[in-house]
């Protein structure tokens, strides 16, 4: 079994901000792959599906951003499984709006969640990175990210989400680079 984490804030409020893109690429992955109901389990959301021949776990922590890396210690817990069952998408403020890279390990590069699942399981997990851009400077960030997207970003987001979604077979086999590739291509057509 995988574990499949979307970072986000829970409450209609936070819905559409940047912050919740975790949430909403699983999300889509859930209705691109049939996934069954939303259950209410280990202080979050969890959907239970497959991905090709891979069993997979969502789960959207309901514990807000900052405590995330409880929810997802419980279930790796409740599993008996490691962090390389993990993968954990968020926003990345590094990459360029709807720009999607993935990695394992590294810092938390000032993301509270990715800091609490640090806290929590330690940095050796992969990550799909989620591209949202910067605002230009520091002291913006915090608004930034906890904005909505804009009308006019709405159709690349969707763009990025449904190429993520169809795409996530990649993901469940493990080939990383395949996936980023070709989530890119069809971000292109």
């Amino acid at each position: 079994m995988q574990v499949w984490v979307g970072l986000g804030n829970p409450g209609p409020q936070y819905a559409l901000n940047r912050h919740n893109v975790g949430f909403m690429a699983l999300d889509t992955i859930a209705e691109i792959h049939n996934f069954g109901p939303v259950l209410k389990k280990f202080q979050g959301w969890v959907q239970e599906g497959r991905i090709g021949t891979h069993k997979v776990l969502l789960l959207k922590p309901a514990t807000f951003m900052n405590e995330s890396g409880r929810a997802v210690g419980e279930a790796l817990r409740f599993y008996k499984l490691g962090t390389d069952a993990l993968t954990v998408f968020h926003d990345e403020l590094d990459l360029a709006p709807f720009k999607v890279k993935v990695k394992r390990g590294g810092g938390s590069a000032g993301h509270n969640g990715l800091r609490s699942i640090d806290q929590h399981l330690g940095p050796d997990f992969r990550r799909v990175r989620l591209g949202i851009g910067h605002p230009g400077h520091k002291d913006r960030v915090h608004g930034y990210v906890l904005g909505n997207y804009a009308k006019a970003e709405q159709d690349d987001l969707a763009e990025m989400l449904g190429a993520v979604g169809s795409e996530a077979d990649w993901l469940a086999k493990g080939d990383d680079t395949r996936f980023m590739n070709d989530v890119a291509l069809r971000q292109q057509d």
